[in-house]
């Protein structure tokens, strides 16, 4: 019951968050290190990302496609920590210290909190050794 629960909750969190990548880009193409290519497609591609794997992770009736949403969403937010790490940069060199330490501490440790919970909640399997154990 509570992998189900944090299943919903990711899903509402990552859908909400692939709505915003699509009808709001410009503060996600702020905060986009300068390395990324063509940061517009991909800013819509995180939002079509996140929308699949809230999809994925909470629907019912393949628990294959629940686990490989999980792999997908740990990836994910993985593949977004540098942006997160710019933003964070970015904020700290305004005279104002922007959104501030407050703010950004956590969202740092959130980070792994996302990829934990994808995994977790999905329950991911790895092998080790011939045998899959849970996430």
């Amino acid at each position: 019951m509570t992998r189900r629960i944090l299943r919903l909750l990711l899903g509402l969190l990552y859908s909400a968050a692939g709505v915003l990548h699509l009808a709001l880009p410009a503060p996600f193409l702020k905060i986009t290190p300068g390395w990324v290519p063509d940061a517009p497609l991909v800013i819509a591609l995180t939002g079509l990302a996140e929308l699949a794997g809230s999809v994925a992770l909470v629907q019912g009736w393949s628990p294959a496609l629940r686990r490989a949403a999980g792999w997908g969403l740990a990836a994910y937010a993985l593949c977004v920590w540098p942006a997160n790490v710019n933003h964070m940069l970015m904020d700290l060199a305004r005279p104002d210290l922007g959104l501030g330490l407050a703010y950004h501490i956590p969202r740092m440790l959130a980070q792994p909190l996302l990829i934990w919970a994808a995994l977790w909640s999905s329950e991911a399997r790895w092998s080790r050794r011939g045998a899959d154990r849970p996430a």
